[in-house]
């Protein structure tokens, strides 16, 4: 027994190791906001194309990720995660520089520039689907429940931090603008977030290998994507946090393009007013994040649902915030509309946060020692609901203003979207309360059998 605990102990990551994954997520973060914000601008502005070109795109690398369960399987039958995180990088980043050249072919030949850059969107989606589920299967699998609060928190903040980094960086050499600029910049970035995801990955999988607990003559049978996807599927926990993860993020995502314009036009607020406003939700989503990463890490030892309770409150929390956005309509005079924004954005970071961290412990307890993995196609299946979700979250937000308006005063059209969005919230409250979280504190022995016990299927 003693020799079993000291190999799960030397199996699991360490805090040095969580935050060297988190550079690899702060890179991935890198190459996607250069393809889903600056290229989005420079279309909408030096191209002067209409907003919803940008928006197909964007909308389309969401789509792709459907395929995320398919990826997921692949790193599970394959035995090295390292491969395909590094694969889908390069993926991305090939297609984040062929996004950038498509653009400036769009200058002269808007058709083929199009059709260039529906493929290197569909590359990106592809490349962040595969790349994203095989890191959180890592993380999963080989995180130790008290740590996966912290290690979520971790996790996404330097996603964040590498998405800002990048911006402000890659703006500082992207002036004065030219088309073939675009296209270098770009290309450095993705150079050096593949790098340094590289960097960082080097030993860990071999590492956490080699301090397995799985004996060399524990085969492991080969399963199709099909086998395991209904395996998958029919445990009632994982279909569970499936439909929550789609309604929470259907509800997170689609007041994403509303919120602003609500604020120009029933508070009155500048275009720089707005931004501020926008930017003062993100400091509640990071604050947000940060307690439950504090507070979760030190209940997790004694308290293992404590990452229910904060899905749970944060749905709630988000709901409430929400109806009161929708309520401050009539009240735009002496309405607080900066602290309601505020206190969204923190109740959206503790919900969202404290849901990786679940879908960690979830995913790492599907396992079972001397099976096969199982952590990448539940990875694959929650990556696919949420994407689904984000592609449609914003789109829908707009189309149901729209038509709203058409029958009803703007204030109104838009206290509307912010009510469904509440039940949404609710709705996903009730579902992640359905859910049976593990009850014990464990970091399964091993992530990945040696090629020598598990091949990949045919």
């Amino acid at each position: 027994m003693g020799s079993a605990k000291q190999s799960n102990a030397l199996s699991a990551l360490g805090w040095i190791d969580i935050v060297r994954l988190g550079l690899v997520q702060a890179s991935l973060g890198a190459i996607a906001v250069l393809s889903t914000s600056t290229l989005n601008r420079v279309m909408v502005v030096e191209l002067a194309l209409a907003a919803m070109v940008p928006g197909i795109l964007v909308t389309l690398h969401y789509a792709v990720q459907i395929t995320r369960p398919l990826w997921g399987h692949g790193s599970d039958i394959g035995g090295r995660r390292t491969s395909w995180i590094l694969g889908g990088l390069a993926l991305a980043g090939l297609g984040s520089v062929g996004a950038a050249a498509a653009s400036a072919v769009m200058a002269t030949n808007f058709a083929l520039g199009m059709a260039l850059a529906v493929v290197d969107f569909i590359l990106i989606g592809i490349g962040i689907g595969a790349a994203g589920t095989s890191l959180l299967a890592l993380l999963a699998t080989n995180t130790a429940a008290p740590r996966r609060a912290g290690a979520a928190t971790l996790v996404w903040l330097m996603m964040i931090a590498g998405m800002a980094i990048t911006s402000i960086a890659a703006g500082a050499f992207l002036d004065p603008f030219t088309p073939g600029r675009l296209v270098v910049v770009t290309a450095i970035v993705s150079v050096a977030a593949l790098a340094l995801a590289g960097l960082s990955l080097a030993g860990i999988e071999g590492r956490l290998r080699r301090t397995s607990q799985l004996a060399p003559e524990q085969v492991v049978a080969k399963v199709s994507f099909r086998e395991s996807l209904a395996d998958a599927w029919a445990d009632r926990q994982a279909r569970r946090f499936t439909i929550f993860v789609f309604l929470s993020m259907l509800a997170f995502s689609a007041q994403d393009l509303i919120l602003e314009p609500y604020a120009g036009l029933v508070f009155a607020m500048t275009p720089g007013e707005t931004t501020t406003l926008s930017g003062i939700q993100s400091g509640g989503v990071f604050i947000g994040m940060l307690l439950v990463g504090l507070l979760g890490s030190s209940l997790g030892r004694t308290r293992p649902g404590v990452l229910k309770i904060f899905t749970v409150t944060g749905c709630i929390a988000s709901a409430m915030a929400l109806a009161l956005l929708g309520a401050s309509s009539q009240s735009a005079g002496v309405w607080p509309l900066t602290a309601n924004v505020f206190a969204l954005g923190f109740a959206n970071g503790v919900f969202a946060v404290a849901a990786i961290g679940s879908m960690m412990a979830l995913a790492g307890a599907a396992n079972r020692p001397g099976e096969r993995p199982r952590e990448g196609m539940r990875m694959g299946l929650w990556g696919a609901a949420q994407a689904i979700a984000f592609g449609l979250g914003g789109f829908a937000g707009t189309i149901v203003v729209d038509i709203a308006r058409a029958v009803l005063p703007v204030e109104e059209a838009y206290a509307l979207v912010f009510m469904i969005e509440a039940g949404l919230f609710l709705i996903a409250a009730a579902v992640a309360l359905a859910i049976a979280m593990p009850s014990a504190a464990r970091p399964r022995a091993t992530t990945s059998p040696s090629p020598d016990v598990l091949q990949p299927a045919e």
